[in-house]
């Protein structure tokens, strides 16, 4: 039997119809980095106390941006969503990766910015500190617009899929 026809955009090993990063997003490498940011925004608390004299502050600013980044990717995936799924508009095929890497890269660096927040946070549970209170609703508050920025960008890397494509695989 003869090898079916591979076109220049298909990778050698897979099936014909299967491009080049169909996979969605890994739930390993996304609980891997929620894993890695809790810890390591549980550590910034003694560490940084340990090696600067004191914690690191936050405040409104940090979960103002997350939210705010949160609003661009979900209104990017709105778009890309209506232009391929409802209207069936064409997408220049590096436009349509930019945006499947953009999504898929805030997915992972969401879950780790907002784990890390989220660590935090719990870094501070049962401390009497003066500004214990302050840190930790700050830092719950970032560590759910992280989550936003989550499932923002697996929408969007869900709305770059080609219309037709029931593969989930």
């Amino acid at each position: 039997m003869s090898e079916p026809e591979r076109t220049p955009e298909q990778p050698p090993g897979r099936p014909p119809g299967q491009g080049w990063g169909r996979a969605p997003a890994s739930p390993a490498l996304l609980t891997a980095a929620v894993v890695v940011g809790l810890v390591a925004g549980w550590l910034a608390r003694p560490v940084s106390t340990a090696w600067l004299g004191s914690a690191p502050v936050v405040t409104w600013v940090q979960p103002t941006l997350l939210a705010m980044l949160a609003l661009v990717i979900g209104v990017t995936a709105r778009h890309t969503h209506t232009a391929l799924q409802v209207r069936r508009e064409p997408m220049e095929p590096h436009r349509a990766v930019n945006r499947l890497a953009f999504g898929r890269a805030s997915a992972y660096v969401g879950a780790l910015v907002g784990a890390g927040y989220a660590g935090y946070a719990l870094s501070w549970l049962g401390l009497n500190a003066e500004l214990a209170g302050q840190r930790m609703l700050w830092s719950g508050l970032a560590a759910l617009a992280g989550v936003g920025v989550v499932a923002c960008g697996l929408l969007l890397e869900r709305a770059c899929r080609v219309p037709g494509d029931d593969s989930d695989a």
